[in-house]
């Protein structure tokens, strides 16, 4: 199966954009089994999110740019750039805020769990480049050997920046069982030689092998999720919706 999802089937505002995979496969489910939802926002310096609670979600902060400081219900205090990315599980409660101190555009990524009500936790990862040129790169995931930033349920999360004149796949480590939905952060490219994606768009991928080039260059975003694992989706924002 191969189904792009355009910009149309997205919510928001000027500011941010909303995915909720699952719209366009499910009538019951807003969600794409572990991947709950996907914000892609544009916020100008000087905006300030309000101390505000989450439950129960997984959320990866995948800022490009800007500057934006963290403070928590811990009384932790952090900064995230392009080079530093934030994974914040939620579990049972915790409340963060967000001052935006440079305009900043970035993806915040709601994963469900792997269960309900868990132990709060925050991680921070340095990239040692803010961008993995046509090479695949494994941000997040299950496994805490691989990765810095772990998930708590068998999600995994690949980026990769892509220039002309190659011909890009899916990386070769991923189980051909698993689900994917690929996703275009900046510019564009086409899928298969007939399936064009453009800056916000996505391409669920099930059973199929790809191949993917660009004409200009793409900042992409590959969330992979095993179907047969258990999630909690009873989240806050990545929770189910209907």
């Amino acid at each position: 199966m191969l189904k792009k999802i355009d910009n149309s089937k997205k919510l928001g505002n000027q500011h941010i954009s909303i995915l909720y995979p699952g719209l366009e496969l499910s009538d019951s489910d807003t969600g794409y089994y572990s991947i709950g939802r996907i914000d892609q926002a544009h916020i100008q310096g000087g905006a300030v999110i309000k101390m505000h609670p989450h439950v129960n979600d997984d959320i990866l902060s995948y800022f490009r740019s800007g500057k934006v400081k963290h403070t928590d219900s811990e009384g932790f205090t952090e900064y995230i750039t392009p080079t530093k990315l934030m994974l914040m599980k939620a579990g049972k409660m915790f409340y963060h805020e967000e001052a935006i101190l440079e305009e900043q555009e970035g993806l915040q990524i709601f994963i469900r769990p792997g269960e309900k009500d868990s132990q709060p936790e925050v991680i921070f990862q340095e990239l040692e480049e803010v961008h993995s040129i046509n090479e695949w790169r494994l941000i997040a995931s299950p496994d805490k050997s691989k990765t810095v930033l772990e998930l708590s349920s068998q999600t995994w999360i690949y980026d990769m920046q892509i220039t002309p004149g190659k011909v890009f796949s899916l990386p070769e480590e991923v189980n051909k069982e698993f689900h994917c939905l690929l996703y275009v952060f900046q510019g564009s490219m086409v899928v298969n030689d007939n399936i064009e994606l453009g800056k916000g768009e996505s391409i669920f991928i099930k059973d199929e092998i790809i191949s993917f080039q660009t004409s200009d260059r793409a900042e992409l975003v590959l969330f992979v999720t095993d179907t047969k694992s258990p999630y909690y989706d009873g989240g806050m924002y990545s929770g189910n919706q209907k």
